[in-house]
Protein backbone atom coordinates (compact mmCIF):
# COMPACT_ATOMS: atom_id res chain seq x y z
CA UNK A 1 0.00 0.00 0.00
CA UNK A 2 2.87 2.58 0.81
CA UNK A 3 4.19 2.23 -2.42
CA UNK A 4 0.71 3.15 -4.48
CA UNK A 5 1.09 5.96 -1.69
CA UNK A 6 4.62 6.92 -2.71
CA UNK A 7 4.26 6.50 -6.70
CA UNK A 8 1.54 10.13 -6.51
CA UNK A 9 2.63 13.14 -5.46
CA UNK A 10 -0.75 14.47 -3.48
CA UNK A 11 -1.03 11.10 -1.63
CA UNK A 12 3.09 11.60 -0.92
CA UNK A 13 2.32 14.81 0.89
CA UNK A 14 -0.74 12.64 2.53
CA UNK A 15 1.75 10.10 4.01
CA UNK A 16 4.19 13.31 5.23
CA UNK A 17 1.19 14.81 7.23
CA UNK A 18 0.28 11.84 8.89
CA UNK A 19 4.34 11.53 9.91
CA UNK A 20 4.21 14.81 11.53
CA UNK A 21 0.94 14.27 13.19
CA UNK A 22 1.82 11.13 14.82
CA UNK A 23 3.25 12.12 17.40
CA UNK A 24 0.22 13.90 18.11
CA UNK A 25 -2.07 11.07 18.42
CA UNK A 26 0.25 8.40 19.42
CA UNK A 27 0.29 6.26 16.54
CA UNK A 28 3.02 5.69 13.30
CA UNK A 29 0.57 5.11 10.09
CA UNK A 30 2.06 2.03 8.86
CA UNK A 31 0.74 1.87 5.31
CA UNK A 32 1.89 -1.69 4.92
CA UNK A 33 -0.39 -3.47 7.07
CA UNK A 34 -2.99 -1.25 8.24
CA UNK A 35 -6.16 -2.36 5.68
CA UNK A 36 -9.96 -1.00 5.72
CA UNK A 37 -13.02 -3.34 5.26
CA UNK A 38 -16.16 -1.97 2.82
CA UNK A 39 -19.06 -0.48 4.69
CA UNK A 40 -21.62 -3.33 3.27
CA UNK A 41 -21.91 -6.53 4.85
CA UNK A 42 -21.92 -9.58 3.12
CA UNK A 43 -25.45 -10.00 2.93
CA UNK A 44 -25.97 -6.57 2.20
CA UNK A 45 -23.23 -6.75 -0.89
CA UNK A 46 -24.68 -9.86 -2.41
CA UNK A 47 -28.33 -8.26 -2.48
CA UNK A 48 -26.94 -5.01 -4.45
CA UNK A 49 -26.03 -7.43 -7.26
CA UNK A 50 -28.42 -9.20 -6.80
CA UNK A 51 -31.31 -6.48 -7.10
CA UNK A 52 -29.31 -4.64 -10.35
CA UNK A 53 -29.39 -7.99 -12.19
CA UNK A 54 -32.97 -8.65 -11.00
CA UNK A 55 -34.95 -5.25 -11.15
CA UNK A 56 -32.66 -3.91 -13.66
CA UNK A 57 -32.68 -6.36 -16.55
CA UNK A 58 -35.38 -8.53 -14.76
CA UNK A 59 -33.00 -11.97 -14.97
CA UNK A 60 -32.01 -14.49 -12.37
CA UNK A 61 -29.33 -13.41 -10.56
CA UNK A 62 -25.84 -15.26 -10.26
CA UNK A 63 -23.44 -13.59 -7.86
CA UNK A 64 -19.70 -14.81 -6.96
CA UNK A 65 -18.61 -12.14 -4.39
CA UNK A 66 -14.89 -12.00 -3.47
CA UNK A 67 -12.74 -10.60 -0.89
CA UNK A 68 -9.12 -10.69 -0.87
CA UNK A 69 -7.29 -13.74 -0.03
CA UNK A 70 -10.65 -14.41 2.43
CA UNK A 71 -13.55 -16.52 1.76
CA UNK A 72 -15.33 -15.66 5.11
CA UNK A 73 -18.05 -13.86 3.39
CA UNK A 74 -19.61 -16.78 1.17
CA UNK A 75 -18.83 -18.88 3.47
CA UNK A 76 -21.15 -16.65 5.87
CA UNK A 77 -24.07 -15.83 2.85
CA UNK A 78 -24.38 -20.18 2.41
CA UNK A 79 -25.37 -20.46 5.92
CA UNK A 80 -28.34 -18.75 5.00
CA UNK A 81 -30.70 -21.27 3.81
CA UNK A 82 -31.98 -18.72 0.38
CA UNK A 83 -28.13 -18.35 -0.74
CA UNK A 84 -26.84 -21.92 0.30
CA UNK A 85 -25.54 -22.68 -3.27
CA UNK A 86 -23.67 -19.04 -3.32
CA UNK A 87 -20.18 -20.33 -5.00
CA UNK A 88 -17.00 -20.00 -2.23
CA UNK A 89 -15.09 -17.68 -4.28
CA UNK A 90 -11.65 -15.27 -3.22
CA UNK A 91 -9.58 -12.77 -5.11
CA UNK A 92 -6.07 -14.69 -4.75
CA UNK A 93 -3.15 -12.76 -4.25
CA UNK A 94 -0.49 -14.53 -6.48
CA UNK A 95 3.38 -12.58 -6.34
CA UNK A 96 5.48 -13.47 -9.50
CA UNK A 97 8.37 -12.07 -9.97
CA UNK A 98 8.26 -8.45 -8.75
CA UNK A 99 4.96 -8.07 -9.40
CA UNK A 100 1.48 -9.18 -7.74
CA UNK A 101 -1.58 -10.55 -9.81
CA UNK A 102 -5.12 -10.80 -8.85
CA UNK A 103 -7.20 -13.77 -9.67
CA UNK A 104 -10.56 -14.34 -9.10
CA UNK A 105 -10.90 -17.82 -7.71
CA UNK A 106 -14.79 -18.95 -8.07
CA UNK A 107 -16.32 -21.83 -6.80
CA UNK A 108 -14.32 -23.96 -4.88
CA UNK A 109 -15.86 -27.05 -3.72
CA UNK A 110 -17.54 -26.48 -0.29
CA UNK A 111 -16.18 -29.55 1.43
CA UNK A 112 -12.45 -28.38 1.11
CA UNK A 113 -12.73 -24.83 0.26
CA UNK A 114 -10.87 -23.82 3.60
CA UNK A 115 -8.02 -26.10 3.00
CA UNK A 116 -7.68 -24.67 -0.61
CA UNK A 117 -7.90 -21.10 1.55
CA UNK A 118 -5.02 -22.37 3.97
CA UNK A 119 -2.76 -23.74 0.73
CA UNK A 120 -3.46 -20.49 -1.23
CA UNK A 121 -2.72 -17.79 1.35
CA UNK A 122 0.26 -20.03 2.05
CA UNK A 123 1.42 -19.56 -1.23
CA UNK A 124 1.34 -16.35 -0.90
CA UNK A 125 3.15 -16.12 2.10
CA UNK A 126 6.11 -18.13 0.37
CA UNK A 127 5.52 -18.13 -3.37
CA UNK A 128 7.44 -19.45 -6.04
CA UNK A 129 7.12 -20.28 -9.78
CA UNK A 130 6.87 -24.07 -9.19
CA UNK A 131 3.98 -23.87 -6.31
CA UNK A 132 2.09 -21.60 -8.06
CA UNK A 133 1.98 -23.52 -11.33
CA UNK A 134 0.95 -26.64 -9.44
CA UNK A 135 -1.44 -25.25 -7.61
CA UNK A 136 -3.35 -23.32 -10.86
CA UNK A 137 -2.45 -26.94 -12.61
CA UNK A 138 -4.57 -28.50 -9.47
CA UNK A 139 -7.46 -26.26 -9.70
CA UNK A 140 -7.69 -26.21 -13.34
CA UNK A 141 -8.42 -30.05 -12.32
CA UNK A 142 -11.51 -29.49 -10.97
CA UNK A 143 -14.30 -29.12 -13.36
CA UNK A 144 -16.62 -26.22 -11.56
CA UNK A 145 -13.54 -24.12 -10.75
CA UNK A 146 -13.23 -21.06 -12.26
CA UNK A 147 -10.02 -18.84 -12.50
CA UNK A 148 -9.81 -15.41 -13.96
CA UNK A 149 -7.14 -13.04 -14.15
CA UNK A 150 -8.59 -10.12 -12.62
CA UNK A 151 -7.15 -6.57 -14.49
CA UNK A 152 -4.39 -8.30 -16.26
CA UNK A 153 -2.83 -4.94 -17.38
CA UNK A 154 -3.53 -2.99 -13.40
CA UNK A 155 0.02 -2.37 -12.97
CA UNK A 156 -1.38 -2.44 -9.22
CA UNK A 157 1.66 -1.81 -7.58
CA UNK A 158 3.47 0.92 -9.93
CA UNK A 159 6.55 -1.47 -10.91
CA UNK A 160 8.21 0.16 -14.08
CA UNK A 161 6.35 -0.19 -17.07
CA UNK A 162 9.20 -2.56 -19.10
CA UNK A 163 9.37 -4.78 -15.55
CA UNK A 164 6.01 -5.02 -15.53
CA UNK A 165 5.35 -5.97 -19.39
CA UNK A 166 7.97 -8.62 -18.71
CA UNK A 167 6.55 -10.37 -15.36
CA UNK A 168 3.27 -10.39 -17.37
CA UNK A 169 5.02 -12.39 -20.18
CA UNK A 170 6.30 -14.74 -17.86
CA UNK A 171 3.23 -15.33 -15.71
CA UNK A 172 1.01 -15.77 -18.67
CA UNK A 173 3.63 -18.07 -20.45
CA UNK A 174 3.53 -20.67 -17.48
CA UNK A 175 -0.10 -20.22 -16.56
CA UNK A 176 -2.10 -19.34 -19.26
CA UNK A 177 -2.70 -22.80 -19.77
CA UNK A 178 -4.74 -23.19 -16.50
CA UNK A 179 -6.73 -20.08 -16.84
CA UNK A 180 -10.22 -20.08 -18.16
CA UNK A 181 -10.87 -15.79 -19.16
CA UNK A 182 -9.50 -12.66 -18.45
CA UNK A 183 -11.43 -9.74 -16.66
CA UNK A 184 -12.85 -6.66 -17.99
CA UNK A 185 -13.03 -4.55 -14.89
CA UNK A 186 -16.02 -2.36 -14.04
CA UNK A 187 -14.06 -0.04 -12.31
CA UNK A 188 -11.19 0.42 -15.14
CA UNK A 189 -11.29 2.23 -17.93
CA UNK A 190 -12.43 1.77 -21.23
CA UNK A 191 -9.35 1.77 -23.53
CA UNK A 192 -7.53 -0.64 -20.32
CA UNK A 193 -10.68 -3.29 -21.18
CA UNK A 194 -9.83 -2.77 -24.68
CA UNK A 195 -6.39 -3.89 -24.21
CA UNK A 196 -7.12 -6.61 -22.13
CA UNK A 197 -9.59 -7.68 -24.47
CA UNK A 198 -7.19 -7.64 -27.11
CA UNK A 199 -4.87 -9.27 -24.75
CA UNK A 200 -6.86 -12.83 -24.28
CA UNK A 201 -7.75 -12.84 -28.11
CA UNK A 202 -3.65 -13.25 -28.21
CA UNK A 203 -3.31 -15.74 -25.91
CA UNK A 204 -6.76 -17.38 -27.19
CA UNK A 205 -8.20 -16.47 -24.14
CA UNK A 206 -12.12 -15.61 -23.55
CA UNK A 207 -12.90 -12.51 -21.12
CA UNK A 208 -15.72 -12.18 -18.31
CA UNK A 209 -17.20 -9.30 -16.51
CA UNK A 210 -15.73 -8.45 -13.05
CA UNK A 211 -15.29 -5.59 -10.82
CA UNK A 212 -13.35 -4.17 -7.40
CA UNK A 213 -16.72 -2.24 -5.92
CA UNK A 214 -15.91 -1.54 -1.95
CA UNK A 215 -18.41 1.00 -1.93
CA UNK A 216 -22.24 0.52 -2.32
CA UNK A 217 -22.54 1.09 -6.03
CA UNK A 218 -23.49 -2.58 -8.16
CA UNK A 219 -20.88 -3.69 -10.46
CA UNK A 220 -20.99 -1.63 -13.86
CA UNK A 221 -20.31 -4.80 -16.36
CA UNK A 222 -22.38 -8.24 -16.41
CA UNK A 223 -22.22 -11.46 -18.09
CA UNK A 224 -25.11 -12.54 -19.59
CA UNK A 225 -26.05 -16.17 -19.58
CA UNK A 226 -29.56 -18.62 -20.14
CA UNK A 227 -27.49 -21.16 -17.92
CA UNK A 228 -29.84 -22.05 -14.59
CA UNK A 229 -26.64 -22.41 -12.47
CA UNK A 230 -23.28 -21.07 -11.82
CA UNK A 231 -21.72 -24.70 -11.93
CA UNK A 232 -23.40 -24.09 -15.63
CA UNK A 233 -22.24 -21.35 -16.28
CA UNK A 234 -18.66 -22.49 -15.61
CA UNK A 235 -18.95 -25.21 -18.08
CA UNK A 236 -20.85 -22.59 -20.67
CA UNK A 237 -17.02 -20.83 -20.27
CA UNK A 238 -14.49 -23.69 -19.70
CA UNK A 239 -15.98 -26.12 -22.52
CA UNK A 240 -18.11 -23.91 -24.78
CA UNK A 241 -15.75 -20.78 -24.72
CA UNK A 242 -19.05 -18.49 -24.59
CA UNK A 243 -18.66 -15.50 -22.95
CA UNK A 244 -20.81 -12.55 -23.34
CA UNK A 245 -20.65 -9.14 -21.47
CA UNK A 246 -22.68 -6.44 -20.86
CA UNK A 247 -21.65 -2.90 -19.36
CA UNK A 248 -24.15 -1.01 -17.73
CA UNK A 249 -24.86 2.58 -17.76
CA UNK A 250 -23.51 3.55 -15.36
CA UNK A 251 -20.10 2.73 -16.74
CA UNK A 252 -20.05 5.81 -18.87
CA UNK A 253 -20.11 7.78 -15.61
CA UNK A 254 -17.30 10.05 -14.72
CA UNK A 255 -14.51 7.22 -13.31
CA UNK A 256 -13.45 9.90 -10.75
CA UNK A 257 -16.93 10.76 -9.71
CA UNK A 258 -17.22 6.95 -8.72
CA UNK A 259 -14.46 6.57 -7.26
CA UNK A 260 -15.03 9.71 -4.84
CA UNK A 261 -18.14 7.99 -4.11
CA UNK A 262 -16.75 4.96 -3.11
CA UNK A 263 -14.30 6.81 -0.78
CA UNK A 264 -17.95 8.49 0.48
CA UNK A 265 -19.54 5.45 0.71
CA UNK A 266 -16.41 4.16 3.00
CA UNK A 267 -16.30 6.65 5.22
CA UNK A 268 -19.79 7.33 6.02
CA UNK A 269 -22.21 5.81 9.02
CA UNK A 270 -24.09 2.89 8.92
CA UNK A 271 -26.23 2.52 11.98
CA UNK A 272 -27.70 -0.53 11.10
CA UNK A 273 -24.62 -2.23 10.20
CA UNK A 274 -25.03 -5.86 10.89
CA UNK A 275 -21.17 -6.24 12.51
CA UNK A 276 -21.96 -3.37 14.59
CA UNK A 277 -18.89 -1.34 12.73
CA UNK A 278 -21.05 1.29 12.14
CA UNK A 279 -18.32 4.38 11.70
CA UNK A 280 -15.33 4.02 9.08
CA UNK A 281 -12.98 3.79 11.65
CA UNK A 282 -14.42 0.83 13.15
CA UNK A 283 -14.23 -0.82 9.75
CA UNK A 284 -10.45 0.61 9.35
CA UNK A 285 -7.85 -1.82 10.79
CA UNK A 286 -4.47 -0.73 11.66
CA UNK A 287 -1.32 -2.19 14.02
CA UNK A 288 -1.76 -1.37 17.81
CA UNK A 289 1.16 -0.82 20.12
CA UNK A 290 0.98 -4.58 20.63
CA UNK A 291 1.39 -5.38 16.83
CA UNK A 292 -1.85 -7.05 16.92
CA UNK A 293 -4.42 -5.51 14.22
CA UNK A 294 -7.16 -3.44 16.16
CA UNK A 295 -10.21 -1.20 14.51
CA UNK A 296 -8.94 2.44 14.74
CA UNK A 297 -11.43 3.48 16.77
CA UNK A 298 -9.94 1.22 19.65
CA UNK A 299 -6.41 3.01 18.99
CA UNK A 300 -7.60 6.54 19.58
CA UNK A 301 -9.80 8.32 21.87
CA UNK A 302 -11.56 10.41 19.06
CA UNK A 303 -10.98 11.14 15.82
CA UNK A 304 -7.85 13.64 15.00
CA UNK A 305 -8.69 17.13 14.48
CA UNK A 306 -6.93 17.82 11.51
CA UNK A 307 -8.55 14.32 9.98
CA UNK A 308 -12.04 14.92 11.11
CA UNK A 309 -11.18 18.70 9.08
CA UNK A 310 -10.40 16.39 6.26
CA UNK A 311 -13.31 14.71 6.02
CA UNK A 312 -15.81 17.35 6.66
CA UNK A 313 -14.13 18.75 3.65
CA UNK A 314 -14.51 16.19 1.56
CA UNK A 315 -17.94 15.45 1.94
CA UNK A 316 -18.68 19.26 1.16
CA UNK A 317 -19.59 17.80 -2.73
CA UNK A 318 -21.87 15.35 -1.75
CA UNK A 319 -23.49 17.54 0.67
CA UNK A 320 -23.77 20.56 -1.87
CA UNK A 321 -25.25 17.92 -4.54
CA UNK A 322 -22.30 18.98 -6.79
CA UNK A 323 -21.08 15.00 -7.34
CA UNK A 324 -24.48 13.83 -8.40
CA UNK A 325 -23.98 16.42 -11.59
CA UNK A 326 -20.16 15.60 -11.79
CA UNK A 327 -20.83 11.99 -12.11
CA UNK A 328 -23.40 12.18 -15.22
CA UNK A 329 -21.04 14.47 -17.29
CA UNK A 330 -19.51 11.64 -19.76
CA UNK A 331 -16.00 11.44 -20.39
CA UNK A 332 -14.77 11.11 -23.52
CA UNK A 333 -15.55 7.14 -24.09
CA UNK A 334 -18.73 7.56 -22.93
CA UNK A 335 -19.65 10.52 -25.80
CA UNK A 336 -18.77 8.49 -28.22
CA UNK A 337 -19.92 4.92 -26.43
CA UNK A 338 -22.20 4.46 -23.92
CA UNK A 339 -22.88 1.12 -23.77
CA UNK A 340 -20.10 -1.82 -24.55
CA UNK A 341 -21.27 -5.15 -25.28
CA UNK A 342 -18.61 -7.72 -26.16
CA UNK A 343 -19.17 -11.55 -27.53
CA UNK A 344 -17.02 -14.32 -28.02
CA UNK A 345 -17.26 -17.73 -28.94
CA UNK A 346 -14.68 -20.37 -29.97
CA UNK A 347 -11.64 -18.67 -28.44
Amino acid sequence: MERIFESHSLLRGFIRAQEKAADKWGLQIDFAQGYWTPPLCPRSAYEVEKNQIEQTLGMQALVSLTDHDCIDAPLLLRVVPAMHETPVSLEWTVPFQSAKFHLGVHNLPGARAQEWMDELKACTAQPSTERICDLLSTLHEIPEVLVVFNHPLWNLYANPAAEFARNLEDFLAFNNGHLHAFELNGLRRGEENRQVAELAASWQQIVVSGGDRHGCEPNANLNLTNAASFDEWVQELRRERRSQVLFMPHYRDSRVARFYQTFLDAVASYPDHSDGAARWDQRTYHPGHDGSMQPLSLLWARVPGFLQAILNVARLPESTHLLSKFRSSPGPLAASRPEISIQEEGA
